[in-house]
């Protein structure tokens, strides 16, 4: 017979919370007053870039952004990694601002497993170039992470850098750990294409493999490429569309 937790999402969601290191840094939560940017992709702009379930796959679902575990509810979600533990716990005070458009998704396969997560931020792109180092840098050098949000026990997580797309030099994470003897694993990325940041999660269990975790990163990549007219890396959105080849 299963554990009660096991059949249901919950033991994949507290790796949600990783999404958050880079999120924090690339989103709006972080910007205390942030005027307006010219020239930005609109919200309905970069949320026809998202992942929906007729990209990824059948057996998935959209899964309502309110249904998902809020950060807030732990003041200090994380734990280790003193870089990546700071990005995420900025999250528990931070507000969200005009001046910088923000969409995200979340897709579940079968009982939650696996869960894929997408969000999609513009941002003025000097400022974009700064947060994107932040949270490379944090990915870098973090090796091991303890996650204490949205269960009773804490989980800790091996951290390692990992390839998931096309570009070696996109900054991506594997992380590994258990809960009440369930094997997790995860796979964040991070990417941008001109003023858009793009932070990639992908959480399962009992499954360690990056083939599907892979396949659904180059999914959100080329679909972002195709609608936003940027290619992945691009520090400046393309030009007349010419500059983007």
């Amino acid at each position: 017979m299963s554990h009660p937790r096991m059949s249901h999402p919950r033991p994949l969601h507290v790796l949600t919370a990783a999404t958050l290191v880079a999120a924090v840094a690339l989103g709006p939560a972080h910007l205390a007053a942030a005027a307006p940017a010219q020239d930005l992709p609109t919200a309905d702009q970069l949320k026809a870039a998202l992942l929906t379930v007729d990209d990824v796959g059948p057996g998935y679902t959209e899964v309502p952004t309110t249904s998902s575990p809020s950060p807030g509810e732990n003041p200090s979600p994380a734990s280790g990694c003193d870089a990546l533990s700071a990005l995420i716990n900025m999250h528990a005070e931070a507000t969200p601002t005009p001046g910088s458009p923000h969409v995200e998704v979340e897709l579940d396969g079968p009982d939650g497993n696996p869960m894929v997560t997408e969000n999609l931020t513009a941002e003025d792109p000097g400022k974009l170039t700064t947060d994107f180092n932040t949270a490379t840098d944090a990915f870098r050098t973090c090796h091991q992470i303890t996650f204490n949000a949205g269960t009773e026990d804490a989980v800790s997580f091996t951290v390692a850098p990992v390839t998931l797309g096309d570009r070696p030099d996109a900054p991506a994470v594997r992380l590994d750990g258990t809960l009440a003897g369930v094997q997790l694993n995860a796979y964040i990325a991070i990417e941008r294409f001109g003023p858009v940041a793009m932070v990639f999660g992908f959480f399962q269990r009992q499954d360690t493999g990056s083939q599907t975790a892979s396949f659904q990163y180059r999914t959100a990549v080329a679909k972002a490429e195709h609608t936003l007219g940027t290619p992945a890396g691009a520090t400046a959105a393309a030009a007349a569309q010419g500059a983007a080849v």
